[in-house]
């Protein structure tokens, strides 16, 4: 947890989804070495355009608040506010309409170098939810999940990810909190990575996985319901706990990795589906199941491996990338931060694990990331309620 918010997802921020690695090496300078700001244009971004359609009416009849996106708002089709930037071209790797290349905003654009995306913000959200409760309620976390993203000035990061557009959007239809969660089975990127950080992080409150696992997976489901998902955390959170416990992390990672699969189609060919139907939107919602869960059955091979933003991409590429660079944390963040796709929640991911495998941090991701006090703050305020103390 500690190297989570000590900089894996801040030092993988400005490259996020950038799937051209020359792309990343020509905008970076060779390729990110420390924290820097996302640059404008992102030459592969198809945020602008991106549906958010709450139930304006019922959400108001409700005096349920429906605006999470606030100034960002620009970038988004949303029943509320109006797109005010043409999308006229077709993004080459993935195949979705994109606007000319000087309004494909980043992701996380007007962000500073070391800034926290709205993930770290949402971790930092269950950090003093527990810590304010001494122990996890899911409602108080849900509490805070929506306070934070309906606040004005909480967020400064404009991505906000589809899982927490469709939960808002069941909300503003009158749903329960506890049931707003989308399922992968109706949108594809709910099994995305992302999904993991809250779970592994929660599971800490437990001395044993067996536990800590219950829970990750019951605190996922508020939020991504997803098998792909759970499949994933079935592996992240005994290994976690291993780590912890001093297991050997080469030892550790290798005896993971082979027990995840990834799916049958991956790489070229997943982007070859993507282009030809006009992006990932396209593909009958069907097909889109089979390609996330019609998986080898046998261990991952290093030529398989991809950087989308799915667990079953995700997962065997960040165990792979621990594997291979052992326990030296900076190379291994870096060598997945300049990987791309979705490198902020792969790193996050892989932050924890490396986290918990080693036993000195550098100072440096801590003392140059923005609101470092407060972040420390609130790790300590979490660690003290763990059953280690």
């Amino acid at each position: 947890m500690q190297l989570l918010l000590n900089g894996s997802v801040e030092l993988a921020m400005p490259a996020h989804w950038y799937y051209r690695v020359e792309n990343i090496r020509r905008d970076f300078d060779g390729g990110i070495t420390g924290y820097v700001a996302p640059p404008h244009p992102h030459p592969e971004s198809f945020m602008v355009g991106m549906a958010y359609r709450p139930d304006v009416a019922t959400a108001q009849k409700l005096g349920r608040p429906f605006d999470i996106l606030h100034e960002h708002a620009r970038f988004y089709d949303t029943t509320y506010s109006d797109l005010a930037i043409d999308r006229t071209e077709q993004e080459s790797e993935h195949g979705n309409q994109v606007p000319k290349l000087e309004d494909r905003y980043h992701y996380h654009h007007g962000l500073r170098a070391g800034d926290n995306t709205v993930a770290a913000h949402l971790a930092r959200v269950l950090l003093r939810c527990c810590a304010s409760e001494k122990r996890y309620d899911p409602d108080r976390f849900l509490s805070g999940f929506t306070e934070h993203l309906t606040t004005p000035g909480r967020n400064r990061d404009p991505y906000t990810e589809i899982y927490i557009r469709r939960w808002f959007e069941n909300y503003s239809r009158g749903w329960p909190r506890h049931a707003c969660a989308e399922e992968q089975r109706n949108v594809w990127s709910i099994g995305s990575h992302g999904g993991m950080i809250r779970p592994m992080m929660l599971s800490l409150l437990f001395a044993s996985a067996y536990q800590g696992l219950g829970f990750a997976i019951e605190h996922q489901n508020l939020t991504h319901r997803s098998e792909n998902l759970a499949a994933a955390l079935g592996c992240a959170v005994p290994l976690l706990h291993e780590l912890i416990a001093g297991t050997e992390p080469t030892e550790a990672i290798s005896r993971a990795i082979r027990t995840v699969r990834v799916p049958k189609v991956t790489g070229t060919r997943l982007l070859d589906l993507y282009r030809s139907h006009g992006g990932p939107g396209g593909i009958p919602k069907d097909k889109m199941w089979r390609l996330h869960t019609e998986l080898v059955n046998e261990p991952v091979e290093p030529e398989r491996l991809a950087s989308a933003c799915y667990v079953e991409h995700g997962l065997p590429l960040l165990l792979a990338l621990a594997r291979d660079h052992g326990t030296d944390f900076r190379a291994t963040l870096l060598a997945s931060v300049n990987t791309g796709g979705d490198n902020v929640h792969r790193t996050a991911v892989l932050g924890l694990l490396l986290g918990a495998a080693c036993d000195e941090l550098p100072g440096d991701l801590m003392t140059r990331l923005i609101d470092s006090d407060d972040i420390r703050a609130e790790i300590d305020a979490f660690v003290a309620i763990a059953p280690t103390g």
